[in-house]
């Protein structure tokens, strides 16, 4: 049986395949459009605002809860275009695959001093399936505003 390690950076992989789809996708987007906001999808409702929302998503559970790093998270309006956002995602990467070298070492965690825990792999699937679910309102949002989204499942 493969590691975990293994696993969640072939896993982790698949995702970073999936969210370079919809970036490509997002640079067919206007300027305009990247950054209008709908009050029906949450988080600021743009398109933008969704992607930063993921990106804080990752630096508040893996890099600053589980990695200790008091990384300070990004705002919305520091990023006016998806190139902005994909380096962001970049940083995202690079915490991730440090969070994914040690999963196998890390003991469980306490969820603020209450008697919850979580376990690493529980972090890691957390942190993908809230992108994707996201993702999802991206692509929807997308569509309000006139354009086709495109398959961004990892199965395309």
């Amino acid at each position: 049986m493969e590691s975990i390690v293994s696993y969640t950076r072939e896993q982790y992989q698949y995702v970073k395949g999936s969210r370079n789809v919809l970036f490509e996708y997002c640079e067919t987007i206007s300027a305009e459009d990247f950054v209008n906001q709908n009050s029906s999808f949450g988080r600021g409702g743009s398109i933008r605002n969704l992607l930063v929302h993921i990106a804080n998503t990752y630096e508040y559970w893996i890099a600053n809860f589980a990695l200790k790093k008091n990384r300070i998270y990004a705002e919305y309006e520091n990023y006016k275009t998806i190139k902005e956002v994909k380096l962001l995602f970049e940083i995202v990467d690079d915490f991730m695959e440090e969070f994914i070298s040690q999963i196998d070492q890390i003991k469980d965690f306490e969820i603020q001093n209450t008697q919850n825990t979580a376990k690493p792999l529980q972090l890691f699937s957390h942190v993908i399936t809230h992108e994707y679910h996201h993702k999802g309102q991206i692509l929807s949002l997308s569509r309000h505003l006139g354009y086709t989204p495109v398959d961004t499942d990892i199965m395309r």
